[in-house]
């Protein structure tokens, strides 16, 4: 992590309040569905970004989710955790993706295609890790804000484009030009505002899953599948998804609810 990269993090605003009562609730064992669910109509707009992103087209229900329980009872407390964290801390950057040569409606749309395909693979068989994987999946790519802007500042764009089309890998362009990458400046960023180790090791290790704690070695390796099957243009290819499926089998992942997903979320 260079020091510019580090100054630039610590001089982020501090975690919104409505961020802090979010986790506050979903950190709390004796905290209850309705407990979240009172928390988060405290805020008329954030239930509304919430309920947006809860009716995408992305996730396949038929019937129209109005009203923030209603959320809650079909994604369950992790995952509208996600939604919530991702709405909150999205509106903490001024978004400028240009060296990364896509839009910020394809930044948007890039995480929600990741936390869809990982909903679409996870809900079910891995619930319990829906609280670490759905922020994760929302808020991994965010770090590219924060390279994106030191690129900038260091007139470098042009050589990041040269390093990204040399390179066709990201991180390792990142690295070349940056000396960081995503997963690292995410996870950096999350720390300071004092995320659980879990989310945090998650996505600081989701490049290289073995590094990561033993207990968050698979959501770690379930990131990386996900990140890979849908690159930075938030297009899934043949190539993307036969590195994907190549990923599933090195960490003996369930292929089945894989390929199941993939039909449902891309």
């Amino acid at each position: 992590m260079t020091e510019e990269i580090l100054k630039k993090i610590k001089q982020l605003p501090p975690l919104p309040e409505s961020a802090m009562q979010i986790e506050a609730v979903y950190q709390d064992p004796n905290s209850s569905f309705n407990d979240m669910v009172k928390i988060l109509e405290k805020d008329p707009l954030l239930t509304a970004d919430i309920l947006k992103a809860a009716n995408s087209p992305l996730y396949g229900f038929s019937r129209e989710i109005n009203a923030i329980s209603q959320a809650v009872g079909l994604f369950g407390m992790g995952t509208v955790r996600g939604f919530a964290l991702a709405s909150i801390v999205k509106k903490s950057f001024a978004l400028d993706l240009s060296p990364y040569g896509i839009t910020n409606e394809m930044f948007s749309q890039l995480s929600k295609r990741q936390h869809a395909l990982m909903t679409a693979w996870c809900v079910k068989k891995e619930n319990k890790l829906m609280g670490i994987l759905s922020p994760a999946a929302f808020l991994v790519e965010i770090g590219k804000v924060i390279i994106a802007q030191q690129i900038m500042l260091d007139g470098k764009v042009e050589e990041f484009k040269s390093a990204l089309t040399e390179l066709q890998d990201v991180e390792a362009a990142e690295m070349q030009i940056i000396g960081t990458n995503t997963p690292e400046v995410s996870a950096t960023i999350f720390k300071l505002w004092k995320f659980e180790e879990g989310l945090v090791d998650t996505i600081a290790h989701c490049q290289e899953p073995e590094l990561a704690l033993e207990e968050d070695k698979k959501p770690a390796q379930i990131l990386h599948v996900v990140r890979i099957a849908i690159p930075i243009n938030g297009v899934a290819t043949e190539k993307s998804l036969a590195a994907a499926k190549e990923l599933v089998t090195k960490y003996s992942l369930d292929m089945q609810s894989f390929e199941n997903a993939l039909e449902s979320a891309i």
